[in-house]
Formats: C-alpha cells, structure tokens, sequence
C-alpha cells in the first residue's frame, strides 16, 4: 500500500489539525496556535472519542467529531474538590485564584494536577479533576498525515521527532 493511501489505523504515526471548542461555543485549544499534532494512534494518547473517530480517515479528510465526557475526560466528580491545609502546599507558591499547582501525592507516589478554586481562611480548595471533566467536545479534525511507526517509535511507545532519527 503506498503511503498516500495509508489510513489512520493503530501504530501509524498520525498528524492532525484540529480546533477544539466547548458547547457555548468558545475555543478551548486549536492547532493553529501550536502547529499539527503528532501521534502513535493505538496507543492512547488521545481521549478515546477523538481517536475512535479518526480511525480509518486518509491524508487530506476532514470531520467534525463529538466527544461526549464519557469517551473524552471523564464526568466531574465532586469527590476531587477539596479544602488543602495551607501548610499542605509548598510556601513558594503564591496561590491565585484559577492558577494550576502541582503537588505530590504520597499515597499514590505521583504528581498531583489541581486548579485553585477558593481561597480561604482554613485553606485552599484545590479541584483535581481535569479542566475539561464534564464538557462535550466538538472537534474539527483534519487529517494532515499518516505513516507507519518505527520499531523505535513502537517500543517507547511514543512519536520521535527528527532528532531521534
């Protein structure tokens, strides 16, 4: 098969353009800011929506996907809202509200992700759930490339750019 006819399937290194935008409308993320995204498909490196939907497409098609919570970042989950002793975060750094910290979870031996959601006397309430839990996406995707992983690419499981080559 010649690489022009080559489909998104899994272990093909897949190049994108897309444009993210939430229900009301607002662009969340655009590869017009950050250039094409590149990809081991089959490897879960999108959200689960996105990628079913691409499976299959060539060089050069386009459509328009909807990613449900389910299949994209999952429902928002109160259980991940909660109020952190202010002695629980590291003194150099200065909360403000919206900002994202990363703190360390010893229980689970990772990094933490969080969004400052209150300010307060007792604390600080931190949100752990990822910014998009809860919303439906709607992506416009195009498919800019395809071709067939390296054996490298496939055990790190991972794309290499061109220094690695």
């Amino acid at each position: 098969m010649s690489k022009q006819h080559l489909k998104v399937a899994a272990d093909t290194v897949v190049t994108i353009d897309y444009t993210l935008t939430l229900d009301d409308g607002e662009v969340y993320d655009s590869s017009a800011e950050t250039g094409p995204l590149e990809y081991l498909h089959g490897h879960e490196q999108l959200i689960p929506g996105l990628e079913a939907a691409l499976e299959g497409m060539q060089v050069g098609e386009s459509k328009q996907v909807v990613v449900t919570p389910d299949l994209g970042y999952g429902e928002f989950d109160p259980e991940a809202v909660e109020l952190v002793p202010y002695d629980a975060i590291p003194a150099e750094i200065d909360l403000e509200l919206g900002m994202t910290v990363e703190l360390y979870d010893e229980e689970s031996d990772q990094e933490i992700e969080a969004t400052v959601a209150e300010i307060g006397d007792d604390g600080v309430v931190l949100d752990m759930n990822h910014p998009l839990a809860g919303e439906t996406l709607h992506f416009s995707v195009k498919v800019v490339g395809v071709r067939a992983a390296s054996a490298e690419e496939l055990a790190h499981g991972h794309v290499h750019g061109e220094e690695h080559d």
